[in-house]
């Protein structure tokens, strides 16, 4: 309740604040204002105060609603990192939109005209410095306790092994969504080669190949992994030929769980994390965590991830027994 109090009371504030403050000062801008400045931070784009204001209260809105449809949700509560992501976003995002719409009435403030609003870049940096500064400050401060799983007292899951008995477990999951993008990625290259084949484009869409390849190589290494765990360790296999992989040796491994994550607990899909605390995070749901003995935790999203923790759990018990 107190997250959604305070994620509500600053969204109000920073609408407030870059919906008020420019009507008040608006006898002091020229009309129309500058809203836009090129490389040379020369104004390049104008606009009139009302559409300036309806376009930052808009793209505040967007991103406030969103942030405040995530802590309406809760789950992102649930998790360390995920704390750290939200604080930091909606701090950070209100943060800058506060610079920037300051920044742009300070430099259109009592100017001529539009086409006399110099832009600074002590200004620009200025902004970015402090909408940096706000997330890092927020973040921190809203981290909460170290996550503590499985709970005190509770034992992980562990199989029993035969003396002698060799055990493996393999599985796999997929991203359907960046699955679907390499295959569009695909097509796109197979379609803008048989047009320069051609001769129909005049070479207009060689420019966009380098994308499609690009986009291509990201979401076959990106869109799926599989896990497989032997007497050797652990094994994670990246993109459908599983390659490349990261190997963890069982003693690197203090012990293992299974438990239910989110995207939006770990600050969205692919890699997340910081330092101790990494995730890979391909789809929301069942997850094998692994607490290494350095105090470190890595977290996949993996099918059928209590029966792989159970055997990790048994081969490390197997090699301290022996």
């Amino acid at each position: 309740m107190k997250a959604r109090t305070v994620t509500a009371a600053w969204g109000l504030i920073v609408a407030a604040a870059i919906t008020g403050v420019p009507l008040a000062l608006r006898d002091r801008l020229p009309d129309p204002m500058a809203v836009h400045w090129g490389l040379e931070l020369v104004p390049d784009r104008a606009a009139s105060l009302t559409s300036n204001v309806l376009s930052s209260l808009a793209m505040w809105g967007v991103l406030w609603l969103s942030l405040l449809g995530v802590a309406l949700h809760g789950k992102v509560f649930q998790r360390r990192l995920g704390r750290i992501y939200f604080w930091g976003a909606l701090f950070g995002f209100g943060v800058l939109a506060l610079g920037t719409v300051g920044s742009t009435l300070l430099t259109n403030l009592d100017a001529p005209s539009w086409t006399q609003a110099r832009l600074e870049g002590w200004q620009v940096g200025l902004v970015v410095c402090a909408a940096l500064g706000a997330a890092l400050l927020a973040g921190y401060l809203g981290r909460g306790g170290l996550d503590q799983r499985p709970p005190e007292g509770e034992q992980p899951p562990r199989l029993r092994l035969r003396p002698g008995q060799r055990s493996a477990w393999v599985s796999r999951v997929a991203n359907p969504w960046l699955v679907g993008l390499s295959v569009a990625a695909a097509a796109g290259m197979v379609v803008t080669g048989v047009l320069e084949l051609s001769g129909v484009s005049g070479g207009v869409t060689l420019g966009i190949l380098p994308g499609f390849v690009i986009v291509l190589l990201a979401g076959l290494f990106t869109s799926s992994l599989s896990v497989r765990v032997t007497q050797d360790g652990l094994a994670i296999g990246f993109g459908p030929f599983g390659w490349p992989v990261r190997r963890i040796r069982l003693s690197k491994i203090d012990r293992a769980w299974s438990e239910e994550r989110y995207p939006s607990q770990v600050g969205g899909w692919g890699f997340r994390g910081l330092p101790g605390s990494a995730t890979l995070m391909l789809r929301g749901g069942d997850c094998l965590i692994l607490r290494y003995r350095s105090g470190g935790q890595l977290a996949i999203s993996i099918d059928d991830a209590e029966r792989g923790a159970s055997l990790i759990n048994a081969l490390i018990a197997e090699r301290v027994a022996a």
